[in-house]
């Protein structure tokens, strides 16, 4: 049991306090950035899913006898773009071939050139400074912790 960091979450020696600021607040940033592509996919799978739904009420309107309701869906919803010239799946390639793929390009390139490729320094660090060392459930990696029977995870 080592109670250090794992060596790629070290700060390279020659690393500022100031980089590795900024690169935790990059970090943060990417974070929102990947939470807002989940909500993208949450929302294609919503818009592909009440598209099947209006599908299914359309044809239950149209045998219930209601015909001008029905034709209004097919003409007004089914198969409508949510936005012009886009359907989910397109907003979703767009976000993540244009935005999302720069995004995690550039921070990709920051982390190599900045830390040597070490991802995570800032939390490691934050890690560090708020764990108590030997106290259960804040071993330092993984390979510190124990199971309930003194044997290692």
């Amino acid at each position: 049991m080592s109670d250090e960091p794992a060596p790629e979450h070290q700060r390279p020696a020659d690393v500022t306090d100031a980089t590795v600021e900024a690169l935790g607040k990059l970090s943060a940033a990417l974070d929102h950035v990947e939470e807002a592509r989940g909500h993208l996919y949450a929302f294609h799978r919503l818009c592909g899913s009440a598209e099947t739904t209006f599908e299914e009420a359309t044809e239950m309107i149209r045998a219930a006898g209601h015909d001008e309701i029905a034709d209004a869906l097919d003409r007004g919803v089914l198969g409508r773009n949510p936005l012009p010239g886009m359907w989910s799946f397109q907003m979703v390639e767009a976000y993540d071939d244009g935005y999302y793929a720069e995004a995690t390009s550039i921070n990709r390139r920051a982390v190599d050139e900045l830390t040597g490729g070490r991802r995570h320094v800032f939390e490691a660090e934050m890690k560090e400074l708020r764990r108590t060392r030997g106290r259960e459930g804040h071993e330092a990696t993984p390979e510190d912790a124990e199971r309930d029977d003194g044997s290692k995870v």
